[in-house]
């Protein structure tokens, strides 16, 4: 686990390499085709041979939920299992970490006209006036939803439509455990600064190997708009708002690095909860080593 541009690709290739493990993506952008710049998507050359799951697996204008992730991996961690290897997960979509780890409470499944009511309400009031509404009936899940997040306010809202319960009251149920042992690893660069830079030179890396570009042939398939969960992924909406003539080239790639240091800073925010993971240094020499000897020591016991 980590946040972005910290070297998690290249450490679980790595370690799949010397564990004869295969590697199950969590990351909800990459499960998307035609999104490989922007995503910093291994391609098969990066992949050295060793087998990623859950990569692919979409057409932008398709929804990913958090729940459908948490049956894909457990899916793909009992056939890795059954092949003799050894499951892998890598990725920085720490709700989907949690959600398989801790479960999912059964929910409604989506409901399109309540969605497009909400999405009504939204145009016409704006997120922060629905935030509010949600902080009403579901005080619990307003703390933990950013004002500026409207996918997971409308869906605290539709569950709450359609079932007459809160959110957060139809989670506190715990699930069956998992009857898997997970080794958390949690790889950060050693400070702040050096993760901005590193966020800095790879946003500058994705526009010199065409991000722009990618973004204009996504938008030219007709069938997305950036509203989508895929188009509202970081980057991606920055170049959308660009390519409507929202923004300069310069103000775009100022907004895409902003956005992406937030993302990051969100990320460490849940990687500092995760208290019973073993912390590795993006900079170490002996990264690899020391992950080595922990899943060595975590097989041990």
């Amino acid at each position: 686990m980590g946040p972005t541009a910290s070297g998690k690709t290249r450490l679980a290739i790595e370690l799949a390499y010397k564990l004869n493990g295969e590697i199950i993506s969590v990351d909800s952008a990459l499960v998307y085709r035609g999104m490989d710049i922007g995503t910093a998507k291994p391609n098969l050359r990066e992949r050295e041979g060793i087998p990623h799951h859950l990569i692919d697996i979409l057409d932008p204008s398709e929804a990913y939920s958090t729940g459908r992730f948490r049956d894909d991996a457990l899916i793909c961690i009992d056939d890795i299992h059954r092949r003799g290897r050894l499951p892998i997960l890598a990725g920085g979509t720490f709700l989907y970490f949690n959600a398989l780890l801790k479960g999912l409470a059964e929910l409604p499944a989506a409901n399109a006209k309540v969605r497009e009511a909400i999405e009504a309400e939204a145009i016409e009031h704006g997120w922060d006036v629905m935030h509010e509404k949600l902080a009403q009936i579901d005080p619990v899940a307003a703390r933990r939803i950013h004002p500026n997040d409207p996918q997971r306010i409308q869906r605290a809202l539709e569950v709450y439509r359609l079932t007459g319960v809160s959110l957060s009251a139809l989670c506190e149920t715990p699930p069956a455990p998992l009857p898997f042992r997970f080794c958390k690893l949690a790889l950060a660069p050693i400070n702040r600064e050096a993760l901005r830079t590193r966020i800095l030179q790879r946003f500058l890396a994705m526009i010199e190997q065409g991000l722009i570009d990618e973004v204009q042939a996504l938008r030219s398939t007709g069938t997305l708009d950036p509203n989508l969960p895929s188009m509202r992924a970081v980057g991606y909406r920055q170049v959308w708002s660009y390519l409507e003539g929202k923004c300069r080239q310069d103000e775009m790639i100022e907004l895409g690095i902003t956005a992406t240091r937030q993302f990051a800073k969100r990320q460490m925010t849940w990687l500092r909860k995760e208290t019973e993971a073993f912390s590795l240094e993006t900079e170490d020499p002996f990264l690899l080593e020391k992950a080595l000897q922990h899943c060595a020591r975590f097989l041990e016991n």
